[in-house]
This record gives C-alpha cells, structure tokens and sequence, in this order.
C-alpha cells in the first residue's frame, strides 16, 4: 500500500464510491478515520488493497451494510466520564432554579447514538432531589434511522466488551431506573417517558428547537474541520440565552466558534452561552 491512504487514487475512488452510491458523507470525516474503519473490514474479508476492495463492495449488499455500520460513529456507553455528569448534576440543579415550576427544561442530546446519553439525562435529573424532573423534556437526535430504532426500544445486551452494569454504576442503585433481565437491560418508562427520538443531520440540517442544555460528546474528534465549524454553528443557534453546552472532554471548540461560549467547566468541556454571540 502507499504511505498513506490519500497517496493512493483507488482510496478516493472508494470514497466517492461510498459517498455516491451510499449515500454515506465521507466528506465530513477524517480520512484516517475513514481509512482505519475501510482498512478493518478490508482485513475481516481478507482483502489487501482499496481496489479489490471497491469491487468487492459494489457486488455485496451485505458488506456494503457491514462497512456503513462500521463507519457510523455509534461508541457510546451511560455515564461516560462520571465526573462530567457530575458536574452536569449542577448545571439541571441551576436550570431547576430558573423560572416557575411550569417552565420546561429543554435539553438536547445531539449524536445520541444508541440512546445512552439521552437517558443517563433522564436518570440524573430522577436521582436529584433539587432538580424536577417533570420540568425536562429530552430529545435525542442521530443521523442514523436504524441506531435510533435501538435508542426508542431503550434495551441493551452485555457482553465482554459492553458492561451495561458498571456503566450504570456511577448513578448508584440503578435498579431504580432500569430492569435486568440476565445479559438484557430495559430502561424503565419512567425515564423513556422523558425522551423522544428523532432523525437529525447537524450538518445540513436546523436544530430541533432551542435548548436551555446541549449535549454533544465525542463526535468533534471524528470530523473535519469544515464539518466542525457547521456543527458549532448549529448547536450554537440551539442554545437559549445563558444556555449550556458540554462536549467531549478531549475535544475543542474551533477558534472561530469560541466567541459564541464561556468557559464554565473548561476541563470538563463545560460552556454556557456568550452574551458577545451574534444576536444575544
């Protein structure tokens, strides 16, 4: 192979490929990212070069569906980096104290994936005694129909590398919340209840309303810069006045977006919105 994936004309043949006929935007990624997830499935079929690979693609449906699956950016778990939702904890609290009791919290959880991040949320807000949960309403949102058909059904499988239990851990007495059926963990109503799902592409598209919170963790480190930029933008105009944002904690907000938020948790990729941002 070349040194790298974009020395080789048959790596950008297979992209248009994908992208075209797909219907999958390659263009919005990193090509290592894309080269890494192209690269595994080309050694699970055992295939050595991009070209071999490209014609192996266009014959095989299912492999076309393995590769798509493959490049989805689906990892996620609940209550990743615990000390985040902690801090999360006093931004609901803070929320909470704003307003009347008939005022909705609106929260947006954007690149839910599975929906984890949506109901770790929902659970949160249950666990606290000075946040009320009646007040927030949740929408999750992914670019993918079949991983948000997983999200609304708010069922997960352990395995040896998906521990929904020690995921769950950091709430405490998670039983509250969800019920375990030996490997199967169903998210109870009363936190599906506060959630709904939807089709969204943060690209292309307007957010689904505006937000008093916006969640979006660990997409920025898979993207392009372009792409990076129209994504901010997007979840900047989602945020209400002193709203907040959170991302991954080891991503960035570009330097042309960082007008639009202040620092609230730095390390934690905490931020609320910049009373300098363009129509505050």
């Amino acid at each position: 192979m070349p040194s790298s994936a974009t020395d080789d004309p048959a790596f950008g043949r297979l992209l248009d490929y994908i992208e075209d006929s797909l219907q999958f935007q390659t263009s919005s990624y990193n090509d290592a990212y894309l080269d890494r997830r192209i690269s595994a499935r080309m050694r699970r079929r055992r295939v050595d070069d991009y070209g071999s690979y490209h014609d192996l693609l266009t014959d095989d449906e299912e492999e076309q569906q393995a590769l798509l699956d493959a490049l989805s950016v689906n990892v996620t778990s609940f209550f990743r980096n615990p000390e985040v939702w902690e801090a999360l904890r006093g931004v609901l609290r803070d929320l909470s104290s704003r307003g009347s009791r008939h005022d909705p919290i609106k929260i947006w959880s954007a690149a839910c994936s599975d929906g984890r991040e949506a109901y770790s949320l929902a659970m949160l807000a249950h666990d606290d005694d000075r946040v009320d949960e009646r007040r927030i309403e949740i929408v999750g949102t992914d670019i993918k129909r079949e991983i948000l058909r997983a999200a609304r059904a708010g069922e997960y499988r352990a395995s040896e590398t998906n521990d929904v239990a020690e995921q769950l851990d950091p709430i405490g007495r998670w039983q509250r919340f969800v019920d375990r059926d030996d490997d199967t963990f169903r998210v109870k109503d009363a936190v599906t209840d506060m959630v709904r799902f939807e089709r969204r592409d943060l690209i292309r598209e307007e957010p689904p309303g505006t937000f008093d919170l916006v969640v979006c963790r660990n997409l920025f480190i898979y993207i392009n810069a372009e792409s990076k930029r129209a994504v901010f933008e997007t979840l900047g105009s989602a945020l209400k006045p002193d709203g907040y944002l959170t991302i991954g904690m080891t991503e960035t907000i570009p330097p042309t977006c960082r007008q639009q938020f202040d620092p609230v948790e730095k390390r934690l990729r905490i931020y609320r919105a910049s009373d300098a941002a363009v129509g505050r």
